[in-house]
């Protein structure tokens, strides 16, 4: 498959469709740095050339999977802070639907022999599958946040999940281009490029907006820290998929 179009490019072109005010659009601007370099990740361009080796993305399957419970945790853990019932309903939601239909797309993925070979090697001498130093570092610190920050710093912790997905599978989307329907991934890419996955991330951003809008200054400094170190939580998360991260010793 060739492109004649750049990620950077796409990016660029795409970079503010979830923008849902001023506030917003200055936070994902002041994280452009880390959006450019997640659109050039190696992971990201072999998925998209659809050559990744099955292995890395045997391994990202397993990792998300471990990360995902965490995750839905965290919205849980959000929609009993919410102050309102419209958010307590968003975050129960998105934390059901995150177990269950990203799982159930996993499952399936899992099931061809393509990746399945792969799932004892990278399982534990029991056969479980095992967090990598940043999947930990991650659901620790999303945990940890919606825990023990105000209410407003936990939606900014968990909004990236949300926004760079969503970012991601639009590029992804472009750069396949014609070459989708016999694409290796094209289930995964097309999960994070549709409109239920669009309409959640818009309307998580525009909690997030006005959160950003309410907060008085220390906390809306607390939100952009946040918000910044959870993209390149995101960042990392697919580099380390690709070299199959593991808790040992490095030279």
């Amino acid at each position: 498959m060739t492109t004649t179009t750049s990620a950077a490019e796409i990016g660029r072109e795409l970079r503010n469709l979830y923008v849902a005010g001023p506030r917003t659009q200055a936070l994902w601007d002041s994280c452009d740095d880390i959006i450019s370099a997640t659109e050039n990740l190696t992971y990201l361009q072999e998925l998209a050339a659809g050559d990744l080796d099955a292995r890395a993305f045997t391994n990202y399957l397993i990792q998300d999977e471990i990360y995902l419970d965490g995750y839905a945790r965290t919205m849980l853990l959000l929609g009993h802070r919410a102050a309102n019932n419209e958010d307590m309903r968003f975050w129960a939601t998105s934390a059901g639907t995150a177990v269950a239909v990203e799982n159930e797309m996993h499952e399936a993925l899992l099931e061809s022999t393509e990746f399945s070979q792969h799932i004892a090697e990278l399982n534990d001498e029991n056969g479980k599958p095992v967090a990598s130093p940043t999947t930990l570092g991650y659901v620790s610190f999303l945990m940890a946040t919606a825990t023990t920050e105000p209410y407003e710093v936990g939606v900014a912790g968990v909004l990236p999940c949300f926004w760079v997905y969503a970012h991601v599978g639009k590029v992804l989307t472009r750069l396949v281009g014609d070459a989708m329907d016999a694409h290796p991934y094209k289930q995964w890419i097309e999960e994070y490029d549709s409109e239920e996955f669009d309409a959640g991330t818009r309307q998580a951003v525009e909690i997030l907006e006005r959160e950003l809008e309410n907060a008085r200054p220390a906390e809306r400094e607390k939100m952009e820290k946040t918000f910044r170190q959870a993209c390149m939580y995101e960042l990392h998360f697919w580099a380390s998929a690709r070299v199959v991260e593991r808790f040992e010793l490095v030279k």
